[in-house]
């Protein structure tokens, strides 16, 4: 029986299979391909990169090169709730970087990776335009500012409550 991760690994090969034919097989159109699978998929599978490379009879180095030289692409698929910490100038001063290595280190992931239950992702932001509430952090659409190397660990166990409380609602559901 296959697994829902392989089965939506098949659904995604076989949909940039069909991205793949609509665009023309010269080096021109790599980077809207890749453009193309990013805002479908989320991420740039190895397989997807592969694909692509063997599309437009290029090697997949040369994709891969290609790919991480450009900061808007991602590699792992994001996770439900992804993390986003500014390291703007007035975020770094007040110890963004710190905040940082504390979702990394409570998620037990680097920076541009997401958790292998696929709950969160990290990536770091440039400035989010909240200056005055630095550090910030930004969880999904939700700023929070004044961020302190405490709060990271209660805001990660407030989703991770809320996950188990919708699985007993589903299972108390399910059973009615």
């Amino acid at each position: 029986m296959q697994h829902t991760a392989e089965i939506e690994e098949e659904a995604t090969l076989t949909d940039i299979a069909s991205i793949l034919t609509t665009f023309e097989k010269g080096r021109g159109s790599l980077i809207p391909i890749l453009q193309m699978i990013q805002e479908k998929h989320k991420y740039l599978s190895a397989l997807a990169l592969q694909m692509v490379a063997k599309h437009l009879k290029m090697s997949a180095c040369e994709v891969y090169g290609v790919a991480t030289f450009y900061n808007q692409f991602r590699f792992y698929p994001p996770g439900k709730h992804q993390i986003k910490v500014c390291l703007g100038t007035a975020c770094h001063v007040r110890g963004g970087d710190i905040i940082l290595e504390n979702f990394e280190r409570k998620l037990e992931i680097n920076v541009g990776e997401t958790t292998p239950d696929r709950e969160f992702s990290i990536d770091r932001v440039a400035c989010v335009g909240c200056c005055a509430l630095a550090p910030v952090s930004i969880i999904d659409d939700t700023v929070y500012g004044h961020m302190a190397p405490s709060k990271v660990e209660g805001l990660i166990l407030g989703f991770e409550i809320e996950k188990e409380r919708e699985k007993r609602e589903k299972k108390k559901s399910e059973s009615e």
